[in-house]
C-alpha cells in the first residue's frame, strides 16, 4: 500500500522536472538531437531551407520542418530541384566543417558560420582602418 501512494509522488516529481524550463546547453543538445529544427541544403544549387525561417516565396510559414513539405509539390525555390535533391545539414548552431576536421586549427573549425563570418569580415575591417591610419602619420 505504501508504494501506491509512493507512485503518484514519483509521477507528480517527473511532471515538475519536465515543465521546467532547460538550461542552455540542454537545450542546444535537444536542438540538435530533434530533426524537425535542422536545415537542409540543396545539393544542385546550395539553397539552404531553415524551418525557423520559412520560404515567403512559396508561402511556407515560418516553423515548417522540412519532413513536413510535400515531396510532391515542393522544389528549390531557386533550381526547382526536387526534394531529393536536399541533404541534412544538421541545425542552426552546429559547427560547419567535416567532423573529422573540427578538431584541427586554433578552435576556428568549431565556430559557426556566423561567427567565423564575423572573424573574417571584422578581420578586413581592423586590417582597412590600419590602412587609413597610415595617413594620420604626417
Amino acid at each position: 500500500m505504501s508504494d501506491e501512494s509512493q507512485a503518484p509522488d514519483h509521477v507528480a516529481a517527473e511532471d515538475a522536472e519536465s515543465e521546467a524550463p532547460q538550461a542552455p546547453a540542454e537545450q542546444t543538445l535537444a536542438e540538435a538531437t530533434d530533426p524537425r529544427t535542422h536545415r537542409f541544403e540543396c545539393r544542385s544549387c546550395g539553397y539552404v531551407y531553415d524551418p525557423d525561417e520559412g520560404v515567403k516565396k512559396l508561402a511556407i510559414p515560418s516553423g515548417t520542418a522540412f519532413e513536413d513539405l510535400d515531396a510532391a509539390s515542393f522544389r528549390c525555390p531557386v533550381c526547382r530541384s526536387r526534394v531529393g535533391a536536399f541533404r541534412d545539414i544538421g541545425p542552426r548552431s552546429k559547427a560547419s566543417g567535416f567532423e573529422e576536421n573540427l578538431n584541427y586549427g586554433l578552435g576556428v573549425n568549431r565556430l559557426t558560420p556566423g561567427q567565423k563570418n564575423v572573424l573574417i569580415f571584422g578581420g578586413l575591417l581592423l586590417g582597412f582602418a590600419f590602412f587609413l591610419s597610415l595617413y594620420s602619420l604626417r
